[in-house]
């Protein structure tokens, strides 16, 4: 029986390198009450939201994601042909195949690396982070570029009063290379595919009828939800800190999901993180962006000096299928 070589990846890997981009119009709670019998303090108290982006036709999720990921390679002091993989994450890029990261590697000016999409809602950034660390670890690139992208505006139904205020648009990039330390924890993740009815697409493709159906749109069951995502993933953050080998007290920056306001302040209570912690509230702004979000909220965080290089923060992402991932990252 032959033998095969044993690969020759770097022992570990980390986040070297982060890049946002935002669509330049910013939609206001105004404009949604235009269409909802709701009010803007309404909004703000059940999410926190006041404004999102929403993306012109210019802004494609191949356009922000180039945008984005410009900046994060960038960041990690690299060029764009040492890149070696590109793994990109969004559930509102509509043609079903080629997939968009080849698209977006050939722009940016890959030597030819591996491109593939990934469906997994909102925790699309931790599954495609975990991915990402595996083929550097397995030798089968020295640099991953994942991207979280979405177009959330397309998939939004605004007379929808439960949804029509949540999303936005926005795509948020990392560059993963090679560590001599551990600088991304182990992956605690999984699904839930008895609730996923909870998070859905309204029509699928194969059954809309444009002479009569609505555009296909995301809709949740709220409460259902939410009672998964404050009671449910605090347990899974917890997991990933005890896989890490930490505890809150080691914490500098918690960056969950970005979904509610509501939410990410019960996490917090729940897994009763110290004062000193700095939690990601980019959802005030930037609204339910899905994979984008945590890669967005992380961006904002290191441009603001709210945290900084070398930060060990707690990521989880959590959203429809029900998916999540959770895991710990020092900060580039």
């Amino acid at each position: 029986m032959a033998k095969l070589k044993p690969s020759k990846g770097a022992p570990y890997a980390r986040v070297l390198g982060v890049g946002g981009y935002r669509p330049t119009r910013v939609v206001p709670n105004e404009v949604i009450l235009e269409k909802i019998d709701s009010s803007d303090e309404w909004i703000r108290s059940r999410s926190g939201i006041q404004t999102r982006h929403w993306a012109n036709d210019e802004e494609t999720v191949a356009a922000m994601s180039i945008e984005a990921s410009g900046k994060a390679i960038a960041d990690a002091g690299i060029s764009a042909e040492q890149i070696g993989g590109v793994i990109v994450s969004t559930v509102s890029h509509f043609k079903q195949t080629p997939a968009v990261a080849t698209e977006i590697a050939d722009k940016l000016g890959t030597n030819k690396a591996a491109a593939f999409d990934i469906s997994a809602g909102c925790a699309g950034f931790g599954y495609g982070l975990t991915l990402a660390k595996g083929m550097i670890v397995e030798g089968s690139a020295e640099y991953v570029l994942v991207i979280g992208v979405e177009r959330l505006s397309d998939l939004t139904d605004l007379e929808d009063r439960a949804t029509a205020f949540l999303f936005g648009d926005g795509a948020g990039a990392v560059v993963v290379g090679p560590s001599q330390e551990p600088a991304i924890g182990p992956t605690v993740w999984g699904s839930e595919g008895d609730k996923s009815e909870t998070i859905k697409q309204t029509v699928p493709w194969n059954e809309y009828d444009s002479s009569t159906d609505k555009f296909p749109a995301i809709t949740q069951e709220g409460q259902a939800v939410f009672r998964w995502a404050v009671f449910e993933m605090a347990k899974v953050a917890q997991q990933a800190l005890d896989a890490a080998g930490i505890s809150p007290d080691d914490l500098d920056v918690f960056i969950p999901h970005q979904a509610n306001e509501r939410i990410i302040d019960s996490m917090v209570k729940t897994l009763k993180l110290p004062e000193h912690v700095t939690v990601a509230r980019d959802v005030r702004t930037t609204g339910n962006t899905s994979a984008a979000s945590i890669p967005l909220a992380m961006e904002r965080l290191l441009a603001t000096g709210e945290a900084k290089s070398g930060d060990t923060a707690l990521v989880i992402g959590f959203g429809a299928g029900l998916v999540y991932a959770a895991t710990v990252v020092t900060l580039p």
